[in-house]
């Protein structure tokens, strides 16, 4: 009995190492998936400029301020809420409009708006050839409205007519309701220092 007992304990000892070998395994596997998800949910959290999320509404808000930051604060401070449009002023409306969301509707791209999920925060890009929510005030030597049928794609607009000029060196673009009624296009024979403004969109050229 004592040398069976003896086999025994040493099968139980030989075997720890290689338990613990595997536990550590599925234990970084787990860590591994886990990793995965937050880096998915990060990267669908920071697209939301050009975004609209339609449906699951429960409130709707007028924003003065027409920066949707705010949107996304609101949603922050409702526990109620899930998920937030905001939706920029167009030809219908001259003031912006916030949803408030009960669920996470899917995505759409649409160039109207800025969505997020409730935590995610809006993500402005600054940097490169178009810097979103930035105006550069100043240096303005021409200035010209946009036609309706451009406005999808305004800001690239703004920026090939700056390109086309040789004595443009920066532009900004406005959109309907935030510099007048009308969209328009602003460009600068000096750069100016970029700053946070909602509803401008610039950039440099030369």
């Amino acid at each position: 009995m004592s040398i069976i007992r003896a086999l025994l304990v040493w099968d139980t000892l030989a075997l720890r190492p290689v338990l613990k070998v595997n536990a550590l395994k599925a234990g970084l596997m787990v860590l591994a998936a886990l990793s995965m998800m937050a880096l998915t949910t990060a990267r669908s959290a920071h697209a939301q400029t050009n975004f609209d999320r339609p449906g699951a509404d429960y409130l709707r808000m007028t924003l003065r301020s027409g920066d949707p930051a705010d949107c996304a604060l609101a949603c922050e401070r409702d526990r109620h809420c899930r998920a937030w449009s905001f939706s920029y002023p167009g030809e219908g409306s001259e003031i912006a409009v916030c949803w408030l969301k009960n669920a996470v509707p899917p995505r759409i791209a649409n160039p109207c708006c800025v969505s997020g999920v409730r935590g995610a925060g809006v993500i402005e890009r600054r940097t490169g050839p178009v810097e979103t929510s930035t105006d550069r005030s100043g240096g303005d030597y021409r200035s010209f409205e946009l036609k309706k049928e451009e406005r999808a794609d305004a800001d690239q607009v703004c920026r090939r007519a700056c390109d086309a000029d040789s004595k443009c060196r920066a532009w900004t673009y406005a959109r309907p309701g935030y510099a007048g009624k009308a969209a328009r296009c602003f460009l600068k024979k000096e750069i100016k220092p970029p700053h946070r403004r909602p509803g401008f969109t610039s950039g440099v050229v030369r």
